[in-house]
């Protein structure tokens, strides 16, 4: 009988470290980040956090091709 009970604590034991190690993990710096990142380059697909930082990519790295419409009316 005590076998069944000590079985029944250390599946709870294991259950709350388990929930404890979820939702520390959940609040990761690496998947904050990428979601962050919102658009993305159509010539080379990098990904940038704001319109600003994305047209001065643009602008920087493919001088050549046309502005997308979406980054006409930002300034950078």
């Amino acid at each position: 009988m005590a076998r069944g009970h000590q079985k029944l604590q250390s599946q709870q034991k294991n259950a709350k470290k388990q929930a404890e190690m979820k939702k520390a993990k959940s609040h990761d710096q690496k998947t904050a980040a990428k979601a962050a990142l919102v658009f993305t380059c159509a010539v080379c697909r990098s990904q940038m956090p704001d319109p600003k930082t994305f047209k001065q990519h643009f602008e920087s790295k493919h001088p050549k091709s046309p502005l997308p419409p979406e980054l006409e009316g930002v300034e950078a």
